[in-house]
């Protein structure tokens, strides 16, 4: 985990300002800045929050099929409830996880019917399973629990960036703060990575990097992440929780010089990294982390739950000179489920 900056969340709250070199060699444009930063020190609540959302995650993913189609939404792009081989990844339906998307923080965005309609992957609003669902009560009150205590910590984050992200704004204007804060796009995806098969299980040499999930760049302005929980299925239907079965298995980042680093996030941290749309209204300025997930050796019936929170602008911002968030939205979701899904 060399080369990873971490930072104190008592720190982060009482003096954001003393953060600023901290922040700049994780977020810099400099050969070795990883675009990616840990906060430590979390209240105690984080630790119950995490566990109880990821393996309702993994509870979820093990529900029958009939019973995770009702909670899918092809009108949104699969930008809302369950989502399983919808998306492209590596040229080929990504039947490698299952995602569940939600807003934690807005159920129902206040915009006018003609602009939920026009941008249906961010405004439709939240799908919950049933409450009295079996085997996953308590969901939605879970996911909205992990996620706004992410979304907290991210805008806390957002202050501290202020000043050295506002010196890299082509328009003086834009305030990072501002737009994750009063967004109504924000989005957060529960991932469960299921077992591989063996052959995308090789370790080794052989493996690709992503052979979990291939190299991409999030949409956002900034992504939350948790660390990821490995849950072993045993052979009574229980899960019980296990050390990650391969060292080489995880989250793999390049570096700004192109350097490819793994990167443990510990269990009782967070981590945020840059996206896309910081990319955009910086004009390059500051760049978005490229990232993959790697399988890395065998996973005989063990599965990787995790939870990513995108805290972006409205689809109106104007993120470059010629497009809106929303217009790159759509570009970059023709790239993952083709056209017929807009």
């Amino acid at each position: 985990m060399s080369g990873v900056v971490s930072i104190s969340y008592p720190t982060l709250v009482s003096s954001p300002l003393s953060l600023r070199a901290s922040i700049e060699q994780a977020f810099g444009s400099h050969p070795e800045a990883l675009g990616i930063i840990l906060v430590k020190d979390l209240p105690n609540v984080y630790k119950s929050f995490r566990e109880t959302l990821l393996n309702l995650g993994y509870r979820y993913a093990h529900l029958p099929e009939d019973v995770k189609e009702r909670y899918t939404d092809p009108g949104s792009s699969f930008s809302f409830g369950w989502s399983h081989g919808k998306e492209i990844m590596n040229g080929k339906p990504d039947t490698l996880k299952g995602s569940y998307y939600a807003n934690p923080v807005v159920d129902t965005p206040d915009v006018s019917s003609a602009l939920r309609e026009q941008h249906r992957e961010y405004y439709r609003g939240n799908i919950w399973p049933d409450a009295n669902q079996k085997g996953i009560e308590g969901f939605e009150s879970a996911f909205k629990d992990l996620g706004r205590f992410v979304f907290q910590i991210g805008c806390e984050l957002a202050a501290a960036c202020e000043p050295f992200v506002s010196k890299h704004f082509g328009d003086t204007s834009f305030s990072l703060v501002s737009l994750i804060a009063r967004s109504q796009t924000t989005k957060a995806r529960l991932l469960h990575y299921f077992p591989p098969s063996p052959g995308d299980a090789k370790g080794g040499d052989d493996e690709p990097i992503d052979s979990w999930c291939g190299f991409h760049l999030d949409n956002s302005l900034l992504t939350g992440l948790c660390a990821a929980m490995f849950l072993r299925e045993e052979h009574d239907g229980q899960s019980s929780v296990v050390p990650s079965p391969s060292p080489e298995s995880g989250l793999y980042i390049r570096t700004r010089g192109g350097e490819l680093t793994k990167v443990a996030i510990p269990d009782d941290c967070l981590a945020f990294q840059t996206g896309e749309a910081l990319q955009l209204v910086t004009e390059g300025r500051l760049r978005a982390t490229p990232h993959c997930v790697r399988v890395g050796g065998s996973f005989d019936r063990v599965s990787r739950e995790t939870f990513a929170l995108f805290m972006q602008p409205d689809t109106h911002q104007k993120v470059s000179a010629t497009e809106t968030f929303g217009q790159f939205t759509k570009r970059i979701l023709e790239k993952h489920y083709g056209k017929s899904s807009m």
